[in-house]
């Protein structure tokens, strides 16, 4: 419990792109979160939005901290820029939809706080509130990436590819990301773990998009992230 009585800032980065029915409301549910012992920093990455995001953003600065505005880049550039950025020690990942809750980071940063974690996952089949009913396949494949992931690092995650990752920043060098895609989440989660000593997992609440309410994730991306959970491993 080294960190149990000192501040801890804690930066939560937020790409977004073409969010506008959902980037506001998601921004005033993270401002109004307040945990005993914890700075929350909120970072915005504008990833060149078609729709009205940069709009909203700049009418409403009191919502965040910092913004960046850049041309679309797709996600892992937006988080190589909020990284670039980024003042906190610790990083929070949070999707600009509403898939994910944030009344569940007093959950997620209860680790950091009182038991010194430096890698905290939030998992969605670890006993969460609530969790909406999603696509099978998805999370076949979900399972056989976190499988993967625990075999070749000795760990024992359930849900490696949640959005709710927490690590401590000095940990990951944001500027030496290799991958852009989906992938980078992976090399995030296994640069962390390789460098960190103490991890948790805590449970989250779910509410997951469709194909139809704007998901993008596909099957076909599952390839890229086994390719970096090996490569990772082994090359370091």
């Amino acid at each position: 419990m080294s960190e149990a009585n000192q501040s801890i800032k804690v930066s939560v980065i937020i790409p977004a792109y073409n969010e506008e029915k959902t980037i506001a409301q998601v921004l005033e549910r993270v401002r109004t979160q307040a945990v005993p012992g914890i700075e929350l920093e909120i970072v915005v990455v504008n990833d060149g939005s078609k729709d009205r995001t940069k709009e909203i953003l700049d009418a409403r600065p009191e919502l965040y901290d910092r913004v960046v505005h850049q041309a679309n880049g797709g996600k892992g550039a937006a988080v190589k820029a909020g990284l670039a950025v980024a003042g906190g020690d610790f990083v929070l990942f949070q999707d600009a939809d509403l898939e994910y809750d944030p009344d569940d980071y007093a959950r997620l940063l209860k680790p950091v706080r009182d038991f010194g974690a430096d890698v905290v996952m939030g998992s969605r089949f670890a006993a969460p509130e609530y969790t909406r009913v999603f696509y099978f396949w998805h999370k076949i494949g979900n399972w056989a990436i976190t499988f993967l992931f625990n075999v070749l690092n000795n760990t024992t995650f359930s849900d490696i590819y949640s959005c709710y990752l927490c690590y401590r920043r000095s940990l990951v060098d944001g500027a030496a990301l290799r991958t852009m895609g989906w992938e980078q989440h992976a090399e995030i989660l296994s640069k962390a773990v390789a460098a960190g000593r103490v991890f948790y997992e805590t449970p989250i609440s779910y509410h997951g998009r469709t194909y139809a309410e704007g998901k993008k994730i596909k099957a076909h991306h599952i390839i890229a992230v086994f390719a970096t959970i090996i490569r990772e491993r082994f090359v370091r």
